[in-house]
């Protein structure tokens, strides 16, 4: 079978091979730019994808290149349809549209990036991204047609017993009809389709109204497209192909999941796990194309959207939603009478009737240009796959493990042609309220893939089960015949395995190297000058004396003590003194270690020396004039102290290193911060701290680096120490222990949290997925060790990963496809555990199936991590481009292929009418944002957020929430162990929705504002920030009063509830007018123009402009 190019979104356009899944090619002119926002380019040619890392030991991982010579391609007059589009499909001219209109703002300009720039070819192209292409191997080289390596995965026996999750909510298409569409003319354009229902599902079992017969390349899923709106009774799913149809997503995507880096395939380390991996993996079966080492370039974990259709906000829980949602029992099918007139032939404002009653909630039309208040009160849950009820239940939560689409297309060309990104977003080690463990000496695995068993599996008969990955047919163990939970026997179908989607094993000897590690702590302290200045030392020690017995760990614990400034100190702790000893090496080109055995010690054993220690070293330094920073040194003395174990590394540094190995300069040009179109440096400066984190990698070590500093710190290179080794970044700019009390409190609650939670050692993860798709690249902290192998020598609850994904052979006679992703890690109780997360989603055949089953905040997520890379790869302006390109391409295909009806007008299926939004608000992101002063250590730390956090924490980066909170009351509130939560709506991010009688909370992630109006209601600031007027409102307030009030409580218990729900503390700043952070808070209203970037509004016109040639 030919192998389908796989579209990357953030891939230049660059010359498009034959074949179904490139745009037709044709000139587009940018509109001069309105300020300073770049002009996207054009959204037609495609471009090679460039090396999807910074580090490149091997190829470019560029995904389509285009040869050197090959003349460009530029972007096709969006009105024709590509070749391969449905014969269904209208005309190329998609109807009448808007004439340009004279004050669309200048399109950004257009670059020639591809998010995966192939270095070699400079040519200009629009950047775009080549969503699902392989990029060459790194490692060996795996053919492409080459099944992943571990456990390959298979379509899903349609018998499978068990059940998939509940929709999260409001993820089911309703059959209701949809809120409001505001004008008439607004129904799916776009071919008109044979007679089937709307969203082609047809009731299991019944059989589908006759279809035309399709074109070669017209892909119709479970559901017939999008054809004329049916004016019958709601159309039906289809069990059959995909079980029940495409899925029914809500019109917004769950959290994705924090994607990581992508990382290469080094050196092998001496302690890999590769033995271990095979057993994980399964025989080395050829892996996906290698990817290169772990590089920023991947883009970040997914997105979480946060806002929600329509219809879609009711809080039910998802299996009830699910239940109560027409859509997902089989609606019936539309057959269209023949002869009679279909909705083409009706006046739109019938049709659009006809529509409104029977299209799915995702994909009702809206036109953006007319409907303003498109953000919806609550929150955005994720989309429902549509699968049957059984499975339905028992899917795994979106919050660990969702896609980018919940409904997978069944061919690479069919994927191309939707222009949207495939890929999945995983939070593997998040904190669980439940979360089943297994104690088996068998662990029941496929023999052939080493897939885990789990509930997507089928049964033939009592002995033999079917693997959902590669269709083998295995025995079933004798152990496994018992059901420990019922305590009966011959029911394995019943056993918890295969009764949860998430499930952890204990794991016996044959998952072990060497016995489990003991959980050992190294903490490296700068004690320089400047550190001592910031007063970190005082908050680090106290915060470690205060949860030293909550570190987690078991007898065999050990911690250890570096300090240093030009030269290396180190702390004796053996038992049987009477005081710490500090040992000082000065010679730090030929770093020792003065005595190995005595500096990492038991801490039960001697916790006294420990404690003396933490209480001593403020008082140590105190005096100190050393202003030199020999941090790499010192990196290398932990590294040898810590290789013979493994363990964990925080490092706390305050200044730019600048003596002895690993020594930095100042990079950053503070004229050049706000006017620059591209930035410079967000590549690192040296290798030296990636080459040092692979070799901790390679010995079990991670490094978390904590910097605190008020200057530049070259955090593009140091930040390599924790992206290869799994670690983890903490930045708190301009720190200071009197002059910046806010961010005092963020460290303390951030080490708290950071010293307790829980932890996993020696950690290495794989994720399959069913045979025909493959894995291309991945995005978070890690190392690639094998082609699907990730590195991870410590694993945190707090992570987040991305991998995109392509589609290598057809899924044609899969109904279902499964995804699993298995963790094996050593507790800090010294278990070796195997953590398991199985996802199961449909497979259809028709673009509207696939729009509708289409996750924005997952999509959005992906996309900013794939954006990252092209940043550090290629350029910021490739970056942005790429980006609006994603937009672009998406919403032309929809109109093109999708909508039966043309009409003038933006227009876009309800579960992506939030994208043009957070493509948006990406590109004014502090990661992505031009025009604007932006410090790089900033520029980078927001970037690596957007690549190491889960999906639904970094969505809160790019699309902050505001809330009105003067007016507050317990109407709707939750009630959450006897607190009252009140819920108010979301606002959008907008000054026009701000009024000077009221107070705002901006909710943006790490940060949280309190915008007090000047004419704010006086009982507000006396009953809750305990002021008597606006002028008495302090500067530097960050922390609300515990005042005995009831405007006080609800104030508070709200905020609190906020910052409970994501790992780190988000610090509170009230501002007034006046306000020095009143500027960091008005660049998060989004909707509005600013100098150097569009409004909402000319964003929206800039699209359809691009969109109508």
């Amino acid at each position: 079978m030919t192998h389908q190019p796989n579209y990357s979104p953030m891939q230049a356009k660059a010359p498009a091979p034959p074949g179904p899944g490139l745009y037709p090619s044709g000139p587009y002119q940018p509109v001069p730019p309105v300020s300073s926002y770049q002009p996207v380019p054009p959204v037609s040619s495609y471009q090679p994808v460039p090396p999807v890392s910074s580090y490149q030991p091997g190829p470019p991982l560029t995904s389509y290149p285009a040869s050197p010579g090959q003349p460009l391609l530029t972007r096709p007059p969006m009105g024709g349809l590509p070749s391969h589009t449905p014969p269904q499909s209208a005309s190329p001219s998609p109807g009448p549209r808007l004439p340009p209109a004279q004050a669309t703002p200048p399109p950004p300009s257009v670059s020639s990036s591809s998010y995966y720039q192939n270095p070699q070819q400079p040519q200009p192209m629009a950047p775009s991204w080549q969503y699902n292409t392989a990029p060459p191997p790194m490692g060996p080289p795996a053919s492409m047609s080459t099944p992943p390596r571990g456990p390959v995965a298979n379509h899903v026996n349609p018998a499978v017993s068990s059940t998939a999750p509940p929709p999260p909510s409001s993820a089911v298409y309703t059959s209701a009809p949809p809120a409001h569409v505001s004008h008439s003319a607004t129904q799916p354009p776009g071919p008109r389709m044979p007679p089937t229902s709307a969203h082609g599902y047809t009731q299991p079992g019944t059989v589908p109204p006759p279809m035309n017969p399709m074109a070669p390349h017209t892909y119709q899923p479970s559901r017939a497209p999008y054809g004329p709106p049916p004016t019958g009774p709601p159309p039906t799913m289809k069990a059959t192909p995909p079980p029940t149809g495409p899925p029914m997503g809500n019109a917004t995507p769950p959290p994705p999941k924090a994607v990581g880096t992508v990382a290469g395939n080094g050196p092998q380390a001496p302690n890999s796990y590769n033995h271990v991996d095979n057993k994980m993996a399964g025989l080395p079966q050829p892996g996906p194309p290698g990817r290169h080492l772990g590089h920023y370039p991947s883009l970040p974990p997914g997105y979480q959207n946060t806002s929600t259709p329509h219809n879609t906000t009711s809080p039910m829980h998802p299996a009830m939603q699910a239940a109560t949602q027409p859509y997902t029992q089989a609606p019936q099918p539309y057959q269209q009478p023949p002869g009679g007139p279909g909705p083409a032939q009706l006046s739109p404002s019938l049709a659009a009737m006809s529509l409104q009653s029977s299209t799915p909630e995702a994909l009702r039309v809206v036109n953006l240009l007319q409907e303003r208040n498109l953000l919806p009160p609550r929150p955005i849950p994720a989309p429902t796959p549509c699968l049957p009820q059984d499975l339905q239940k028992i899917n795994c939560n979106p919050e660990v493990f969702r896609s980018t689409l919940t409904s997978i297309p069944q061919t690479q060309s069919l994927l191309n042609k939707a222009k949207m990104p495939l890929g999945l977003l995983l939070h593997p080690f998040k904190d669980l309220s439940q979360l089943p463990v297994v104690t088996s000496s068998t662990i029941v695995r496929c023999r052939s893939c080493r897939t885990y068993i789990n509930p997507f599996v089928s049964f033939l008969d009592q002995r033999r089960w079917k693997c959902n990955l590669c269709y083998r047919v295995n025995d079933v163990p004798e152990e496994f015949m018992y059901n420990p939970v019922s305590r009966s026997y011959g029911e394995p179908h019943k056993r918890p395995e295969v009764q949860n989607a998430t499930i952890e094993f204990i794991a016996p000897s044959e998952y072990m190297l060497r016995p489990p590690q003991p959980a050992v702590y190294l903490f490296v302290l700068d004690v320089s000058h400047n550190a001592v200045e910031t007063g970190y030392l005082n908050v680090f020690c106290q915060s470690l004396l205060d949860n030293i017995n909550a570190l987690p760990g078991d007898s065999r614990t050990k911690v250890g003590f570096i300090t240093f400034d030009s030269t290396i100190h180190f702390y004796n702790l053996q038992e049987g003194l009477s005081q710490p000893q500090m040992l000082i090496v000065s010679d730090i080109e030929d770093i020792f270690l003065p005595t190995p055995d005595s500096l990492l010690v038991n801490l039960n054993e001697c916790k006294e020396l420990v404690q003396d220690l933490l209480k001593s070293l403020p008082t140590l330094f105190e005096k100190t004039m050393e202003t030199q920073s020999a941090l790499g040194s010192a990196l290398q003395a932990a590294f040898k102290l810590l290789s013979p174990t493994g363990g964990r590394m925080s490092v706390f540094q305050t200044q730019l290193p600048n003596l002895g190995v690993g020594a930095l300069q100042s990079r950053e040009d503070p004229n050049q911060r706000a006017s620059a179109k591209d930035i410079q440096h967000l590549s690192p400066a040296t290798d030296f701290y990636k080459k040092l984190a692979l070799d901790c990698s390679g010995q079990q070590v991670a490094v978390d680096l904590f910097l605190l500093s008020s200057q530049y710190c070259d955090l593009a290179s140091l930040g390599c120490i924790s992206r290869y080794s799994a670690g983890s970044v903490y930045y708190y700019p301009s720190y200071h222990h009197q002059h910046n009390p806010a961010q005092v409190e963020c460290f303390q609650k951030d080490l708290k949290r950071y010293i307790t939670r829980k932890i996993g050692f020696e950690a290495v993860m794989r994720i399959r997925c069913t045979k025909g798709l493959s894995i291309h690249t991945f995005h978070g902290n890690f190392f690639v060790r094998s082609t699907d192998l990730l590195s991870l020598p410590n694993v945190n609850p707090d992570a987040g990963f991305a991998v995109q994904m392509s589609i290598e052979e057809n899924l044609d006679d899969m109904q279902v496809v499964s995804f699993q992703a298995a963790l094996l890690y050593t507790s800090s109780k010294g278990e070796r555990r195997i953590r398991v997360h199985t996802l199961c989603l449909p497979v259809v055949n028709s673009l509207s199936d696939i729009f509708a089953g289409a996750d924005v905040q997952a999509i959005s997520g992906l996309l900013a991590c794939m954006a990252v890379d092209r940043s550090v790869t290629a350029s910021l302006s490739d970056a942005r481009d790429a980006m609006t390109n994603a937009a672009i391409d998406s919403l032309t295909s929809y109109r093109q292929s999708v909508l039966t009806i043309q009409q003038p007008g933006l227009l876009a299926p309800a579960c992506l009418r939030l994208f043009p939004l957070f493509i948006l608000a990406l590109l004014k992101q502090k990661s992505f944002r031009t025009g604007t002063s932006t410090r790089l250590d900033d520029r980078v730390f927001a970037m690596c957020q957007l690549k190491y956090q889960p999906l639904a924490y970094a969505m809160l980066m790019i699309h902050p929430s505001l809330y009105r909170i003067d007016d507050l009351t317990d109407e709707g509130a939750l009630n959450i162990s006897e607190r009252t939560i009140p819920q108010p709506i979301l606002l959008q991010l907008s000054v026009e929705k701000l009024s000077r009688e009221a107070a705002f909370l901006m909710d943006a992630g790490t940060v949280m504002y309190l915008w007090i109006g000047r004419n704010c209601n006086p009982n507000f600031l006396s009953q809750v920030l305990g002021v008597p007027s606006y002028a008495s409102v302090p500067d530097n307030l960050f922390m609300l009063p515990e005042l005995d009030t009831a405007e006080s409580q609800r104030t508070r218990a709200f905020i609190g509830w906020l910052r409970d729900q994501r790992p780190f503390f988000p610090s509170l700043r009230v501002i007034r007018d006046e306000s020095q952070w009143k500027a960091s808070f008005m660049q998060n209203m989004i909707e509005d123009r600013t100098e150097s970037a569009l409004s909402y509004y000319e964003f929206l016109l800039h699209l359809q402009q691009q969109i109508s040639k």
